[in-house]
Formats: structure tokens, C-alpha cells, sequence
């Protein structure tokens, strides 16, 4: 086997150790929801949290990767259950921002609230030390890859 395709291995070996990992932590995260909602309502409240307001729902869209009908699905829901509501775009009147409300700024806190036994049954076997060292190369890579899909 040549050097290339052992790299290739490792790489592959990588992304799917995180996907296994994602799946599982989307599963253990899921469970702690409130009332029937899912990863994707979480997934949006998460995105508005570390990005801020009003970004519409074609640019929610596009973030998570899934058409804008799957999109306006997820948000009906989280409209519903009152945890975001639409305010006009100043720049385009046609289209209109997602704004979350302090229900879906609460929602966010409780989620990770109720996942934090997990993270610290986490830190009995894997010190805090590691994870600190992991996320710098996966942000870089989340923000190259981020940048490719564009």
C-alpha cells in the first residue's frame, strides 16, 4: 500500500470516528429534548445562538445543509413552540429573519443543562486537557471545510 493511500486510510479512519461520534452525541443530546423536539430544532437554536439573530431562513438553510422547504418545516415548529418568531428583513422585504425568543434562548440553556451529567461522566475518563487540545484543529477544519462548500 502506498504512502498516499494509507493517509487516505487515516483520513477516512478520522471523519469516520467523528461521525460515529456525532451520531452518538446527537442521540444522547435528542433524549434530553423537551417535549417532541428533535436534534434539527436544537441544531437551528444552536446556530442562532453562536451567530446571532436575523439570518434568514435560505441562510439557516444553507448552514445546515438541507433544502429551504425541509428548513421552513423545522422552523414552523420552533414558531410553533415559541421558541423563535419572524421580524422583517430590513434588507429585502420579500424575505423575513428568524429571531429567537427568550423561550429559545431558555430552550438552549436547559438542552445543555440537562446534557452536562454526560459531559461530566466524560471528564471522569477523558481529562478536559484533551478535549481543549482537540478543538482547535477541529474548528480550523470545520471552518476549511465550511469555506469549500461555498
Amino acid at each position: 500500500m502506498s504512502q498516499a493511500d494509507e493517509i487516505g486510510k487515516l483520513v477516512f479512519g478520522f471523519f469516520n470516528e467523528v461521525g460515529i461520534i456525532n451520531q452518538l452525541a446527537t442521540r444522547q443530546l435528542e433524549s434530553k429534548l423537551p417535549g417532541g423536539l428533535l436534534i434539527s430544532h436544537f441544531g437551528v437554536i444552536n446556530h442562532l445562538m453562536r451567530l446571532g439573530d436575523g439570518r434568514t431562513p435560505l441562510q439557516i438553510a444553507t448552514a445546515h445543509q438541507v433544502p429551504k422547504t425541509t428548513m421552513t418545516h423545522t422552523l414552523a415548529g420552533l414558531k410553533k413552540a415559541g421558541l423563535i418568531e419572524f421580524a422583517p428583513n430590513p434588507k429585502d422585504a420579500r424575505s423575513k429573519c428568524v429571531m429567537l425568543t427568550d423561550a429559545g434562548r431558555r430552550f438552549h440553556a436547559e438542552a445543555i443543562a440537562a446534557i452536562m451529567p454526560e459531559f461530566q461522566t466524560l471528564l471522569g475518563d477523558f481529562p478536559a486537557d484533551e478535549f481543549a487540545a482537540a478543538l482547535p484543529f477541529l474548528q480550523r477544519l470545520r471552518g476549511y471545510m465550511d469555506a469549500a462548500r461555498d
